[in-house]
């Protein structure tokens, strides 16, 4: 089916189609960044820096994105991170208590646990043992009721990126396809962003918590067509990103060289833990990975996270995830992190090694 027929008003819950959303006082009068005396919002008069209520829209800091990822501003929105953009989804599209998704497991935790609270039934597919996407399961499992199909790439907590042909396949059916990809700096494929004008029906989710070094200010993109966007904008809380937030994005958005060379150190530190994770003895395999961190298969997960705890190292046990037994996730730290981590590690294994 071309995407073209998708009609997304359609897609979206009637209730939020009729919605109106709420006006605040700098919805109405726009040009709040003049010389002028405001008295329209009852913020307190006295200047603090922060006494103002910020864009409600983020003009300058959706511009700056804009030239950065390329995607033209009316086709993105902001969030207070990617879980709140990602809960906006839920509540624009997916009626409660009958309508479905489907996830590919193993993946981001979020999706099941937005379903839980939004009362969306959540289908689960289990990725194949290389962790792809199966599409011909993933389609046995739709039905009439589904409306979105969510896909995480570069994956949590594998690491890899989904195939392009498998995606497209997936785009080709009358639901949505969200892609979340917080992890897309760190990896050599394009982000699907950069393909919004030939599918209505994709969604891509993005964060500035990773390569970006931005955690602690909560900002998260939607990169979407403009109907989707729309439609978002009417369940979106009028001052989501706060001043602080948007400031300091734009300062650090500003210096584009620093956070490339941080993503080159990434990867590079990323090649070399592997080449030197793979001569630890109860190591057993080291996935591929196109994000900042690596999914490792050791002898007993639940042990060497114990073990690694007693070292004042702290990594991800992802042993109960399918797929992912006696899987580790290790984040790839700094140059020193990244000798200590493997230092401990080389003295572990050299205890089990005398144990023999």
């Amino acid at each position: 089916m071309s995407t073209d027929v998708i009609d997304i008003l359609k897609m979206a819950r009637p209730s939020v189609r009729n919605l109106k959303p709420y006006a605040s006082a700098k919805d109405e009068f726009k040009d709040f960044d003049k010389e002028l005396i405001f008295l329209d919002a009852n913020e307190n008069p006295y200047e603090t820096g922060l006494n103002r209520y910020p864009d409600p829209h983020q003009k300058e800091l959706k511009e700056r994105i804009a030239v950065l990822k390329q995607v033209s501003s009316d086709h993105i929105l902001l969030g207070n991170g990617s879980d709140e953009i990602l809960d906006m989804i839920f509540r624009v599209f997916f009626e409660p208590e009958k309508d479905n998704i489907i996830i590919n497991t193993p993946t981001f935790g979020m999706f099941k646990v937005l379903s839980d609270i939004n009362a969306i039934s959540c289908r689960a597919v289990q990725m194949t043992t290389d962790f792809q996407l199966d599409v011909a399961s993933i389609k046995k499992n739709i039905d009439a009721h589904t409306k979105a199909i969510f896909i995480c790439s570069p994956n949590n907590p594998t690491g890899n990126a989904m195939n392009e042909a498998s995606i497209l396949e997936l785009l080709k059916l009358p639901v949505l396809v969200i892609i979340d990809e917080a992890y897309i700096d760190f990896s050599d494929t394009d982000s699907w962003s950069s393909r919004l004008k030939e599918f209505k029906n994709l969604i891509v989710s993005q964060t500035f918590s990773k390569a970006f070094g931005l955690a602690g200010i909560r900002l998260g993109a939607c990169f979407a067509h403009a109907e989707v966007i729309d439609l978002l904008k009417k369940v979106k809380m009028p001052y989501n990103v706060n001043v602080l937030t948007q400031r300091t994005a734009l300062e650090s958005l500003a210096d584009e060289k620093l956070i490339a060379q941080q993503v080159f150190e990434i990867k590079e530190n990323r090649k070399k833990l592997v080449k030197s994770l793979s001569k630890i003895g109860f190591v057993k395999h080291i996935y591929p990975s196109d994000s900042n961190f690596l999914l490792v298969k050791v002898d007993n997960a639940n042990r060497r996270y114990d073990e690694l705890v007693t070292k004042e190292l702290v990594v991800r046990n992802r042993t109960k995830e399918p797929l992912c037994n006696n899987c580790l996730r290790i984040t790839v730290g700094t140059e020193e992190e990244n000798k200590y981590l493997l230092k401990r590690m080389a003295q572990l294994d050299a205890i089990k090694n005398s144990d023999k």
